[in-house]
């Protein structure tokens, strides 16, 4: 029996649906995709078929087995969270891995809450971060850019983000001096390691915020939270010391792009208030800056952004929208 809350008026209608939302993240991520094509090749390919097939395939049977109801996998969610998955991956990670990734994202991550609008944490970054902690090696080996027809046996290098945790565990500050310029980074043309498929990008990325941002499938709130705490807190670092990396280099490293934009701002395990989303973007900023430096991982994004998903909905309790027709006390 469906349950249907019908709350007071005055009641707004509006063009956007669950699919319209889910497609046009998924378009916003094609620069990113192409470009992950052309600096990883068949590697890049690989991981994000088998990782948006296999969450299809595990949310259908899920739902259709399990749960039994109707399939929704038409609506994109399952495509978003397979896509979002794979960028969270390196281009050389095993098939069977990947697999594993991909059911504990729905699995665990999304069906076991209720299916999508249920799930307090964002199911990709579930599945990356178990993969992150049961095969480590592997989700910590980086091809280097260019491979284009190498998969498994790709030529695999340190990653920014790998220079600067050695530079502050060193003392060294030279290791810094080894950073790719402000517009490699950019670019991803990176000539070590680059990371995951996703985040080698900074430009594709903003690409997709900026199509995100005029379709208004999401505001600017958090990804300007996130990024400018980060900017902010890495420049004073950096001042006082200069084994900390310099706050430019800082924000186009590793996975802060990708999670900013396209895995905080989800909409079910994000704050629902502007304030709210302010407040969240702060905390992820600066618990990814800890994370990075003081850390035993040299990248903190996912693991910031699962953390601030637990407390949106204090966050939420916390920051209310004033109610049409309320009387503020004076």
């Amino acid at each position: 029996m469906s349950k249907f809350i019908v709350s007071l008026s005055p009641h707004a209608h509006g063009s956007d649906t669950v699919e319209r939302n889910m497609y046009g993240v998924i378009i916003a991520l094609v620069p990113a995709l192409l470009v992950s094509f052309v600096y990883f090749g068949l590697g890049s390919a690989v991981v994000c078929a088998v990782s948006v097939a296999s969450c299809v395939f595990f949310e259908w049977a899920i739902t259709k087995y399990m749960l039994h109801r109707e399939p929704s996998i038409t609506d994109g969610s399952a495509i978003l969270t397979g896509l979002l998955l794979g960028f969270n991956l390196p281009s050389n990670l095993p098939l069977w891995i990947i697999l594993i990734g991909a059911l504990v994202a729905i699995g665990i991550g999304k069906m076991t809450f209720g299916g999508l609008g249920c799930n307090p944490f964002n199911p990709a970054l579930v599945g990356r971060c178990f993969l992150l902690v049961s095969f480590p090696a592997q989700m910590t080996s980086w091809p280097v850019v260019g491979q284009l027809a190498k998969y498994t046996d790709a030529t695999t290098g340190a990653t920014p983000l790998s220079l600067m945790k050695t530079a502050i565990k060193t003392g060294d500050v030279s290791y810094l001096d080894q950073l790719p310029d402000s517009l490699t980074l950019l670019l991803g043309n990176v000539p070590d390691g680059a990371g995951t498929i996703g985040e080698v990008c900074a430009l594709a990325l903003l690409l997709g915020l900026a199509y995100m941002l005029w379709r208004k499938i999401i505001t600017w709130h958090i990804p300007v939270s996130i990024i400018a705490t980060v900017f902010v807190f890495y420049g004073l670092l950096h001042l006082a010391n200069p084994i900390y990396a310099d706050p430019l280099s800082a924000i186009l490293s590793g996975g802060l792009m990708l999670g900013a934009i396209f895995m905080a701002t989800d909409y079910v395990t994000s704050p629902m208030t502007h304030k709210g989303q302010l407040i969240y973007g702060v905390c992820i900023g600066l618990l990814t800056v800890i994370i990075r430096n003081w850390g035993s991982y040299p990248e903190g994004m996912s693991f910031a952004i699962l953390i601030m998903n637990a407390f949106t909905p204090l966050i939420n309790t916390y920051v209310k929208p004033k109610r049409f027709g309320e009387v503020v006390k004076k």
